[in-house]
């Protein structure tokens, strides 16, 4: 499915995507807590950023799971 050089990137893409996203939900929770407006980027970030991580990581799976059927063949366990 993915040629192997870019499942790293993916990877890396993906795991940035998720830390940036809850750190943004941290801000939007500490500026809350305060009583005051977190900026829509922020807002957006920690809306958008963990599905689109965790849709990234579920492609890599997917890749990874037929990687391994390919691999292994046909009758082979």
């Amino acid at each position: 499915m993915t040629p192997l050089r870019f499942r790293r990137p993916l990877l890396i893409v993906a795991a940035a995507a998720a830390v940036l996203s809850l750190a943004a939900v941290g801000v939007v929770m500490v500026m809350a807590f305060n009583q005051a407006v977190s900026p829509v980027w922020i807002t957006s970030t920690a809306l958008y950023g963990l599905p689109l991580a965790f849709l990234l990581m579920l492609v890599l799976v997917i890749d990874g799971v037929a990687a391994r059927r390919r691999t292994r063949g046909p009758g082979e366990g």
